[in-house]
């Protein structure tokens, strides 16, 4: 049974009055994650979120992308087991199905399928409600930690210094019911998620927001549950990459609750019906069958459902000579990726150990610099995976330099080399799982096997060149 979400503790671990409070704005992901490391420096750590919160695994309205399939990379499963020990085991207890990321999912890149063999790489396929339940569980059990749901940060609170806004103070709430209170706190932490509005907040203080980089894909997700059965597939999931001649994809994941989490995605005009029947006949235009296959003999459990992906957006907090002492930005309000590479709670948990690391170095003076320098270095690789995979299509603008161009131009030769060569395909899935740097993709001996010439075989539907920039987009 899920634990009751807002308690008190009255004191600290040690038994002691609290001296350090922290309070974390968002009970997302990000926002759980950061508060897990918190309790290991602050005696107090409040979380706040403005949704009910539900007691169980039940998707909310805070995470409208609940609905859809969400990607656990295999480093993000590894930082939340050591964050939460047991909590593998639990989830699969729960219904979440183990798998190797290799030799149990179908993968196909540029319209090639990924050579299937024994990784190592352990995935999760797990819904993003019983995931996130599970983890909100567990911090709301640890000492000195209260999670307030159906309240609202309105801003940080900051010191008045020579007529200038100096360090924040603390935040201001509004609670359901309640009028405006003023809750001090020695870090505020914004883990608000997509919808943050830590840009308008910085320019109250007195400080300008942060440089942002933006793609815009116009990617649009349709999700819909199936019913799974014994003998349904020989795999675990199955993931079509969507590519330039062919920008249509899609996923299905095995779910707790003996479910197919399905979603489908197209860009621009080409993007999936949310009825039924144009559902199944978007999923048949697929470049490979898998996908489609698997719908035609499944039982659906609900109506297909609409979300049209935010802009992509990457905020240079690491960049700005004045930031406000005692705040932080943490999370998908630090980065929103594209959610089609399924990134963004692993990145948030790399973040969450460069916290713990920053916090065991001094939480006075330049945390935030510090804490920004670190995260910016674990976003800048899935960063450029998916802002050059982006940008190979016309119709998303941005600059396109040589280096995007010739590492598109490279991935292509890799996908094609991985279609054979299980080496490669590991070697591409450790990149993309964030457990080693891209580097390690142009190491000698991965680089001579995708150089490697091959004859034979059939011509991918994606074998296209590479666009160049348009004019106005250089």
């Amino acid at each position: 049974m899920a634990k009751r979400i807002v308690r008190t503790a009255a004191t600290t671990p040690t038994g002691h009055s609290p001296t350090r409070h922290a309070v974390v704005v968002g009970a997302g992901m990000g926002g759980l994650l950061a508060a897990r490391v918190l309790t290991e420096t602050y005696d107090r750590v409040t979380v706040i979120d403005r949704d009910a919160l539900p007691g169980g695994s039940a998707p909310r309205r805070g995470v409208p992308q609940g609905h859809h399939a969400h990607g656990l990379l295999s480093r993000g499963r590894e930082i939340l087991e050591d964050l939460f020990p047991g909590l593998t085991a639990d989830l699969v207890e729960a219904g979440a199905v183990p798998c190797d990321l290799q030799n149990d999912v179908r993968w196909y890149n540029d319209g090639r399928r990924l050579h299937p063999a024994p990784s190592g790489l352990r995935g999760l396929t797990v819904s993003r409600p019983l995931l996130e339940g599970q983890v909100r569980s567990r911090v709301a059990a640890l000492p000195g930690v209260v999670i307030h749901e159906r309240c609202e940060a309105v801003e940080p609170v900051a010191a008045v210094d020579h007529g200038r806004a100096g360090a924040v103070t603390g935040v201001r709430l509004l609670r359901a019911g309640h009028g405006p209170e003023d809750v001090a706190a020695d870090l505020v932490v914004n883990a608000t998620g997509r919808g943050n509005r830590g840009t308008e907040w910085l320019r109250r203080l007195g400080y300008e927001p942060a440089p942002e980089e933006r793609v815009d894909s116009r990617l649009v997700y349709v999700s819909r549950e199936y019913r799974r059965r014994p003998g349904d597939a020989d795999f675990t999931a199955v993931i079509v990459g969507h590519g330039v001649a062919v920008p249509r994809g899609g996923v299905a994941l095995s779910a707790e609750g003996d479910r197919w989490l399905v979603t489908l995605f197209g860009m621009g005009d080409d993007v999936p019906p949310v009825d039924p029947d144009g559902y199944h006949r978007f999923a048949e235009r697929l470049p490979v069958p898998d996908l489609h296959r698997l719908l035609e003999r499944a039982e659906p459990l609900g109506a297909p459902r609409l979300m049209r992906i935010p802009v992509s957006v990457r905020r240079r907090y690491e960049r700005p000579a004045r930031f406000p002492e005692g705040y932080l930005v943490f999370g998908d309000a630090l980065c929103q990726f594209n959610p089609s590479y399924g990134q963004g709670m692993t990145v948030a948990a790399c973040e969450a150990v460069a916290l713990r690391e920053c916090l065991a170095d001094g939480v006075r003076g330049d945390l935030a610099r510090r804490f920004f320098e670190r995260a910016a270095r674990i976003i800048d690789v899935p960063w450029d995976i998916s802002a050059c995979g982006d940008l190979r299509f016309p119709s998303v603008e941005g600059p396109r330099p040589a280096r995007v161009r010739l590492l598109n131009r490279y991935l292509g030769r890799l996908h094609a080399a991985a279609e054979s060569d299980p080496v490669v395909g590991h070697a591409f899935l450790s990149v993309a799982n964030l457990e080693a740097p891209p580097q390690h993709l142009l190491s000698p001996g991965v680089l001579a096997r995708v150089l490697r010439p091959r004859s034979g075989g059939a011509p991918s539907p994606y074998e296209v060149a590479v666009p160049e920039a348009s004019p106005a987009a250089r």
